[in-house]
Parts: C-alpha cells; sequence; structure tokens
C-alpha cells in the first residue's frame, strides 16, 4: 500500500532533482501590483459527508453550459476513514448558478473496488465521459483510472478502466490528472511503484483499458522521482512533459521531462544544482506550453524569500525565474498548483499560502514580470487553494481551495477580474 498523504505544507523541501547543462537567469523579486477591483463568488461550499469535502489538488473542467466538474478527496456516502477524511470522496458538478449535485460517491460497499480518495481533478471527452484517479483502492488497493458516464435517464455510471499493481510492474498512488490524446488514449502518472518500487511511474491507459507502463523513474542523479501534483501537458505530436517532485543531480530537488510516444524521457532540467536553489526547489503542478514550446511552471520551495518561484523553461533548456515568492500580505507563497497561459502569454496561478491573510492567493503575472494578487483567501471564502485555475473565453478565472467555506470543508469560487 501507499505512504499516507501529506499536506504540501509538511512535504520536504528536499524532494531532490536533475540538469542538462542549464543555464540559470533570476531575475529577482518583480513589481507585485495589489489587486483592482475582483469580483469574487464562492459558487459552493463543501457540507462534509454526505457532500464531499476537502478538493484537493483540483483543477475543474467546465463544459459549454458553464457546468464546473471536480472530486473531492473525502466525503460521500462510503464507508472510508484515515487520512484526516470522513468518506471515501466524490465527484461532483456545480452548475453556473452554484448548485451542486454528487454524480458519484466512491467506495459503495466493502473492499473499495471502485477506488477511493480521488486526490486530482478530472479530464473529460467530447461525449461527456469524465475521466480521473484515486490515490488508493481498486483489485489491489494502490489506486485507479475510472471512468465516469451519464446515462440517458439520469444518474451516470462508474467503471474501472486499470487498477494500479504496485510494484515492481506497476505504478501505485496516483496524486495527478490524466491527459487525453485525439484518439481516446489516456496518459498520467503515479507518485510511487514502478521498477524502483517507490519512485513512481508514467503510464498510458487505452480508451479499452490496456494499460502500459512508459516510464519507471529511476531518481538522482539522472532521473527525476515521485511526481506529485497537478498532471501532464501534451503538445501537437503527442510528446508529454511535466515535473518530478525529487529526483535529479544530486540533492535532488526536482526535474522538469520530457517523453515522446514511445516512452523515451530526456530530463530537461534539474532544479537547485547548488545550495541556495535561487532557481526554485520541489516543482509540482501542471506546467503550461506557449506556441514557442517554452514551458512555464511553479516550485513550493526556493527562490530568493525561499516560498517558491513561478519558472519559465526554454526549448533550449535554460531556466529563467520569472517570479520569486514573499509571502504574505503582499505576495503568494509555497504555489504546488502550477499555471496557465492565455493568448496574451499572461500566466495565471494560486499558491497554497500567502495574501492578507496568509491563507493563499490567486495571482495574475504579466509578459512584463509584474504579478498581480488577484485575490487573497482569508477562511470564509476558503483557504489554501491546491489545485490550479481554469479560465473561460470571458476571461472569469475558476478553481477549488481545498479547506475553509462555511463548514470548513473547501470552496469551489469563481473570479472575474
Amino acid at each position: 500500500m501507499t505512504n499516507s498523504a501529506q499536506r504540501p505544507g509538511f512535504i520536504s523541501g528536499a524532494e531532490n532533482a536533475t540538469l542538462m547543462l542549464v543555464v540559470v537567469l533570476v531575475l529577482g523579486l518583480v513589481a507585485i501590483q495589489p489587486a483592482g477591483a475582483q469580483n469574487f463568488t464562492d459558487l459552493y461550499n463543501f457540507t462534509g459527508p454526505p457532500d464531499g469535502e476537502y478538493p484537493y489538488n483540483v483543477s475543474l473542467v467546465r463544459d459549454a453550459a458553464g457546468n464546473l466538474y471536480g472530486t473531492t478527496a473525502g466525503g460521500g456516502t462510503g464507508p472510508c476513514s484515515g487520512l484526516g477524511l470522513s468518506g471515501c470522496g466524490t465527484v461532483f458538478e456545480v452548475n453556473a448558478s452554484g448548485t451542486e449535485t454528487v454524480l458519484y460517491s466512491f467506495c459503495p460497499q466493502s473492499g473499495c473496488a471502485d477506488g477511493q480518495w480521488p486526490f486530482a481533478g478530472l479530464v473529460r471527452d467530447a461525449a461527456g465521459n469524465l475521466y480521473g484517479t484515486t490515490y488508493e483502492g481498486g483489485a489491489s488497493g494502490y489506486g485507479t483510472v475510472f471512468e465516469l458516464t451519464p446515462q440517458q435517464g439520469g444518474g451516470w455510471t462508474e467503471a474501472v478502466l486499470h487498477s494500479f499493481a504496485g510494484p515492481p510492474n506497476d505504478g501505485s498512488g496516483p496524486w495527478a490528472s490524466l491527459v487525453l490524446d485525439t484518439s481516446g488514449n489516456l496518459y498520467g502518472t503515479t507518485w510511487q511503484g514502478g521498477s524502483f518500487s517507490t519512485l513512481g511511474t508514467v503510464f498510458k491507459v487505452s480508451k479499452t483499458g490496456k494499460e502500459t507502463v512508459l516510464h519507471s523513474f529511476s531518481g538522482s542523479p539522472n532521473d527525476g522521482a515521485n511526481p506529485r501534483f497537478g498532471s501532464l501537458v501534451m503538445d501537437k505530436v503527442g510528446n508529454l512533459y511535466g515535473v518530478t517532485s525529487s529526483g535529479g543531480v544530486t540533492p535532488g530537488n526536482g526535474t522538469v521531462f520530457k517523453m515522446n510516444t514511445t516512452g523515451a524521457e530526456t530530463v530537461l532540467y534539474s532544479f537547485c544544482p547548488q545550495s541556495g536553489c535561487s532557481d526554485g526547489q520541489t516543482p509540482y503542478g501542471s506546467p503550461a506550453m506557449d506556441r514557442q514550446g517554452n514551458l512555464y511552471g511553479t516550485t513550493e520551495y526556493g527562490g530568493s524569500f525561499g516560498d517558491g518561484v513561478v519558472w519559465k523553461l526554454s526549448k533550449n533548456g535554460t531556466e529563467t525565474v520569472l517570479h520569486n515568492f514573499a509571502g504574505g500580505p503582499s505576495d503568494g507563497a509555497n504555489p504546488v498548483a502550477g499555471v496557465i497561459i492565455d493568448a496574451k502569454g499572461d500566466l495565471y496561478g494560486e499558491s497554497y499560502e500567502g495574501g492578507s491573510s496568509g491563507d493563499g492567493a490567486a495571482y495574475k503575472l504579466n509578459k512584463k514580470g509584474r504579478l498581480t494578487l488577484l485575490h487573497s483567501f482569508a477562511g470564509p471564502d476558503g483557504t489554501n487553494p491546491l489545485g490550479g485555475v481554469i479560465r473561460d473565453a470571458s476571461g472569469n478565472l475558476y478553481g477549488t481551495a481545498y479547506e475553509g467555506g462555511s463548514d470548513g470543508y473547501g470552496t469551489v469560487w469563481k473570479l472575474t477580474p
């Protein structure tokens, strides 16, 4: 079985990294612009069992009608307890007016063959089917890849596409969301498992449920290890890009990697190749890619103040620190969600801590390196956002807060800049 879940604030900052002859350009702390008039709305406050509780590393998905879909790590009607959670987790829908529906509660019977504790968000196909992962449960208890299908008469049906079997031949403990290609294949990572037992994998699951381990991470000094939050990103030709929270060149503080369609992996960058970690340390979250193929992301630690950075990695492997987080009240701290990018090249994300109350913030970083705090979380509106943000065609942002809200179990929110 996998290790117990940890909150990001308690994850070791020394989780190991990798290098490919890269030049590190640290720009230092850039100007921070206070937020203008932002329209923030708590769309929904989770209430705990039988409702969901604690949306964890959840980037929402949104359909054409404006409905939002995601998961909660706990809650629901299942019999699970542990990891500080009550219940086995849920898949939920929140419509544009803020009405929530629990689409599925995990582990309706003993054994949790359908999975338990979904820690990551969902991906949605053109037919409206939802796909995700659970951290534990399944046939062997090492987690699952599942599909949730809407039924004509109403309701949803859950099917397990793959039950992870653990090391040495399979992964275990997926924390990350999935990526869907044009043929219906799913790609993702597991935090542990694989040929090296505890270092994790990259996997593919076909639409018929056949799983292939594309890569088993081997750790320092030549490879990454333990991909945790976020998801992979896929380019136009099917190459996958992601981050690992540890591994890479000694002392092993995380990597950025690329993998082709046959599973051949290249470590593009290793964080913190020398003391100080001015380039960042412990990368988490989903990277973003611009039209030129440059990658962008976040680290939880490192940088000028030790509170993490926003980074850019060029196609030639040059890493640039775009922002050094300095913590509240005027800046975010410890981002674990990665970033998204708009057509103008501006970046958006969340930080787990920092902001005016120290409970986390949503931010925008423009092309000139100016960071704007769009919203500081303060408790009733949610605290400690862990997942990434999404953005609609009108520029509205949507996300989740892991805790806080009216009942303390987390929120779904909307922000109109």
